[in-house]
């Protein structure tokens, strides 16, 4: 297994989301020409704010890109220390939904844990364009297992952790994460964990992404998904201002 490069999660970013980008730059070359060929005080001003916001689109996206997914412990998986403080490791489920760059370094991470990754990708549900490259380029990882969000091929009272790491969000109303933390809850041994990693709809994340900061799911929102499965939270602390990490147990 390779390791990663250092530029490869936002250089992901780019080539998942490159229509936005290449928009993004077409606009600021127009705008920067515009601003020698029009000598109207509104044009030029108007030329200026979209140079700005281009900029800005531009350089914050991919500047907090870098920051959380090749620059951050996001990746070094050091949080995983406090996020299993007191687990015995030995059966863990990873649950993605249609990109997975992370199991084999978990995988490794955590030699002697038998793993069992999970496919929630939904072809009539997910549509986006971005999720369908991502899965072009990043095929599920080898044993990986098709799942429903909702009907884990997973014996009950089985593992010890589930994994959901920037992904359950794809699952994008709150009645399909409910059904998702309820199998999770199934799954899991009696005092098991469920670890989620995951950007939240909040002011960090609007300054870092501007309105695509919508396409997170507020932490009301989760709470009231995991807690009608359940769930308590026993710990949650963040990974840069830009990712949350919360630790359920169960019962």
């Amino acid at each position: 297994m390779n390791a990663r490069g250092q530029w490869q999660g936002m250089l992901n970013i780019v080539r998942f989301n490159w229509p936005f980008y290449t928009a993004a730059v077409v606009v600021l070359v127009v705008s920067l020409v515009g601003l020698f060929l029009f000598t109207g005080v509104f044009a030029i001003i108007a030329c200026g704010v979209t140079i700005a916001g281009a900029a800005y689109f531009l350089l914050g996206s991919l500047g907090v890109s870098h920051i959380i997914y090749d620059r951050s412990d996001l990746y070094r998986w050091g949080w995983t220390e406090r996020a299993l403080t007191g687990v015995n490791l030995r059966q863990a489920i990873f649950c993605h939904c249609g990109f997975d760059e992370a199991s084999e370094h978990l995988c490794k991470r955590f030699g002697n844990v038998q793993w069992r990754l999970l496919d929630h990708f939904d072809e009539a549900r997910m549509t986006e364009p971005s999720i369908r490259r991502a899965r072009t380029m990043l095929p599920p990882t080898p044993g990986t297992l098709p799942s429903r969000h909702d009907a884990w091929p997973i014996a009950a009272e089985s593992t010890d952790v589930v994994f959901g790491l920037l992904a359950i969000h794809e699952l994008r109303s709150e009645g399909e994460r409910c059904a998702w933390f309820a199998e999770a809850r199934r799954c899991l041994k009696k005092g098991g964990r469920v670890v989620l990693v995951e950007h939240v709809r909040d002011a960090a994340n609007f300054l870092a992404f501007g309105p695509g900061f919508l396409h997170f799911h507020t932490k009301a929102s989760w709470r009231r998904c995991w807690e009608q499965a359940g769930f308590r939270s026993i710990d949650e602390f963040c990974v840069t201002p830009f990712v949350r990490i919360f630790v359920l147990s169960s019962p």
